[in-house]
């Protein structure tokens, strides 16, 4: 396996400082009686793996440089842009495809190099190279495509349906830090992001009903709550997975702390617990495992559990 690349584990005073970049659409909108096309254009930090979602009106060279300043006015200026250079787009359709070949690349490279910032194309056929963000993107235009494949919201509608999004992404657990013993929290991008939990609950329960209502804010939450639980079907098996590179690693273990897989859990909640016990089957592996949780100790097969990078404060404590 190759080493990770250096603007992903060099020191980043801030994110989004060494960013990806992908474009995604078309998204249609209603505009008065007319439908009309917007596009997503997303941006992952490389080295928290955050994510910042913009909408541009146009797949055009002037909509991707003001993508970029709006995300440059929000987070601070970048040095590096890492993106796709259109000839990797397999499955996009056939008018995405010849949007983004026409972008004057040029162009956008000479307004950021007037920024001292390196604009930087994944070479031809290598998709695997862009996959701090392409795994994101893949999961996340594929649910986008499923929710509003029937949905033509308003502009603002799609506005606050993007944050919606980008914070369900922006809460997903990357690793646990022991701060006391007690306490099981995991580090998510807005952790740093924001110096504090994201934890945006729902506000309400919503059903299929508000996608119909007059009540747009109530839409625009149902249509929310339809990502999280479809990208939860995408993410969850990625989550789970106890392969690497197609070879077993270090089973789940006493005091692995853990996120268990459910996907009919309300929106941005990731419930976490401290195995402490593991059951091993007849072919002598282990195949659940009692989880301690603020809630009780419950048994769930090691499939729907993920083991989050850092163990335990008690094993910190001991290595």
């Amino acid at each position: 396996m190759a080493p990770l690349p250096p603007e992903r584990v060099n020191d980043c005073v801030f994110p989004f400082v060494k960013c990806g970049m992908d474009f995604f659409g078309p998204l249609e909108v209603k505009v008065g009686r007319r439908i009309e096309k917007r596009w997503g254009v997303i941006f992952t930090c490389m080295a928290t793996r955050a994510v910042h979602l913009e909408i541009v009106h146009s797949m055009t060279t002037n909509s991707a440089i003001m993508a970029i300043r709006r995300m440059e006015n929000i987070w601070g200026p970048i040095t590096d842009i890492f993106c796709d250079n259109g000839t990797n787009l397999r499955g996009a359709d056939n008018e995405f495809r010849r949007l983004f070949e026409s972008l004057d690349k040029d162009e956008i490279q000479d307004y950021l190099s007037e920024k001292r910032v390196q604009f930087h194309f994944s070479p031809p056929a290598t998709p695997h190279m862009g996959g701090v963000w392409e795994r994101l993107i893949r999961s996340v235009k594929t649910v986008l495509k499923e929710v509003m494949k029937s949905q033509h919201p308003s502009d603002e509608e799609l506005r606050t349906y993007f944050t919606e999004v980008q914070c369900i992404l922006n809460n997903r657990p990357l690793t646990y830090v022991a701060t006391e013993p007690e306490d099981d929290t995991a580090l998510t991008p807005n952790l740093i992001l924001l110096r504090r939990s994201g934890d945006n609950r729902p506000i309400g329960e919503f059903d299929d009903g508000d996608l119909i209502s007059r009540k747009t804010w109530r839409k625009v939450q149902r249509m929310a709550d339809q990502f999280w639980q479809r990208w939860m079907r995408e993410y969850l098996p990625e989550l789970a997975r106890r392969t690497k590179w197609y070879h077993p690693v270090k089973p789940i273990a006493v005091g692995d702390v853990v996120v268990i897989c459910d996907g009919q859990l309300p929106r941005n909640k990731w419930p976490m617990g401290r195995v402490v016990e593991v059951f091993v089957g007849k072919d002598g592996k282990i195949r659940s495992a009692a989880v301690q949780t603020k809630e009780g100790v419950y048994d769930r097969p090691v499939v729907k559990l993920a083991a989050l990078d850092v163990s335990s404060a008690a094993s910190s404590d001991s290595n």
